[in-house]
């Protein structure tokens, strides 16, 4: 997940030192909104990641833990339909590694055609494994329970480091099913730059081995069309053809450091995703640039360079940890993967600039991201339905509307697009409501948004729920 538990220390600081970044950036918002009201839905939730909202009005819920829920609009109570056993919290004493915390049950999408065939997807970590699954299963019978598992796909990852596994999984307009993976990296112990430390016994502290890796499945996003039978396909386009040398064919995206959320506009074919970023509070020449979180947007397959390079392409150095010694700066046209544990092409793809990025302290580029730690997230596109008899949907005003979302600064920002998808303006979604670390963002089939809270502590919060705001309750 994207920092629920590993903030660091730069971001402790930062929270207590600058409290007053929201309430700062509310007065950039000019213009009076329509109302909106926010319902509380469902509050028995533990440590709750991603959710589905079902075309009659259930919601699909999954948390860490291992559980699958299913909240009744006519009961209004949430029922358990699925669990898994899976690999979570430490299983390591190193301080270093810390053992798996941010794994578990971090993902759920149902099928495009959900309708006819009840098709659920899980992104979990098994118990007793060194993986992640994206498995299928069928929601059906009464009561209702998930059945029938196929495993569509394994994420081999080294559980003995804390974070960066991602993640998120949703479905474009074509069917075909994109899963955003981390780099399952250890952050610290490389002064908040780059963690490309190839000495050995130090693969933990590599992201070259994965994210830079053209040949492994973490530190991507990755995209997979999956076929009745359970078996899945390449869908063409992506970064790397099928018999591609050293190279894995379910990438689309590659080059990430931890793309907890992303979003696909069926209507655009937008693959919009945010990426947490390293916590260097300054650039700082022998090494590389100053930590950045990025909101990207792409419509087609690419490098986005990390470890290699961050934000709009500023270049880490080929930084040797044991001589502590800078080699030359990385080549945004071909960024070059010198790590011994490197499977892939040593020579990588251009690396892509972001679409957005900003730093911890203010940005001078987009002062309403405000300041403090940092985990940005991308939320869905809304588009306005005068036909759609729902009371609930969101007004006119918020048509064409990007949703972004920081977990770590407590907002949701509107970002209006232009016929092209070209920023026209920025805004704070419902700036008079509280949003306590937004996990999940979506559109429901009523037009409302839904969203996790997923509460003020770094775990199992008493304040966590799901909530919807629309223009009636």
């Amino acid at each position: 997940m994207v920092r629920v538990l590993s903030m660091s220390i730069v971001d402790r600081i930062l929270r207590v030192l600058l409290p007053s970044a929201m309430a700062w950036s509310l007065s950039l918002i000019s213009g009076a909104a329509a109302a909106l009201h926010k319902t509380v839905l469902v509050t028995d939730c533990e440590n709750p990641m991603q959710m589905e909202v079902l075309a009659d009005g259930r919601i699909l819920y999954v948390e860490r833990a291992g559980r699958v829920k299913l909240w009744s609009p006519e009961t209004r109570t949430s029922a358990l339909i699925a669990s898994r056993d899976v690999e979570s919290r430490a299983n390591s004493s190193t301080p270093a590694t810390g053992g798996a915390w941010e794994a578990g049950l971090l993902a759920v999408a149902v099928d495009p055609g959900f309708a006819r065939n009840h098709w659920v997807y899980l992104y979990y970590s098994p118990k007793g494994g060194r993986e992640f699954l994206i498995s299928r299963l069928t929601l059906d019978g009464t009561p209702p329970a998930l059945t029938g598992e196929k495993v569509l796909l394994r994420v081999p990852v080294d559980l003995e480091v804390c974070c960066h596994y991602g993640a998120g999984l949703g479905f474009d307009a074509g069917g075909n099913l994109y899963i955003s993976t981390g780099d399952n990296t250890v952050g610290f112990e490389c002064d908040a730059f780059a963690p490309t430390d190839y000495r050995e016994g130090r693969k933990f502290f590599d992201a070259a081995r994965s994210a830079g890796n053209a040949n492994d499945l973490r530190g991507k996003i990755l995209r997979i069309h999956p076929e009745p039978d359970g078996s899945v396909t390449i869908p063409a386009g992506n970064l790397f053809p099928p018999g591609t040398p050293n190279t894995r064919p379910e990438i689309y995206v590659m080059g990430c450091r931890n793309p907890f959320r992303f979003s696909l506009d069926a209507r655009s074919g937008t693959l919009y995703f945010a990426d947490v970023g390293p916590d260097a509070p300054a650039a700082v020449a022998e090494r590389g640039p100053a930590g950045f979180d990025e909101f990207n947007r792409t419509k087609t397959a690419g490098n986005f360079g990390w470890p290699f390079l961050l934000a709009d392409n500023r270049p880490y150095r080929q930084y040797d940890f044991a001589t502590r010694q800078s080699g030359p700066a990385q080549d945004p046209a071909k960024p070059l993967n010198l790590s011994p544990l490197n499977t892939g092409p040593r020579e990588l793809p251009p690396a892509q600039p972001s679409w957005m990025h900003y730093p911890i302290g203010p940005s001078a580029r987009y002062p309403i991201f405000g300041s403090g730690g940092r985990s940005g997230c991308a939320g869905p596109v809304y588009h306005f339905d005068a036909a759609l008899g729902s009371p609930r949907k969101l007004p006119a005003e918020h048509d064409n509307c990007l949703f972004l979302y920081e977990w770590m600064r407590n907002w949701i920002i509107v970002v209006k697009l232009d016929e092209h998808g070209e920023r026209v303006e920025m805004k704070r979604f419902a700036p008079e409501m509280t949003f306590p670390r937004p996990t999940d963002l979506e559109i429901g089939p009523d037009g409302a948004l839904y969203v996790i809270e997923f509460g003020t502590g770094w775990e199992n919060n008493a304040d966590a729920r799901i909530v919807r705001i629309g223009a009636a309750p």
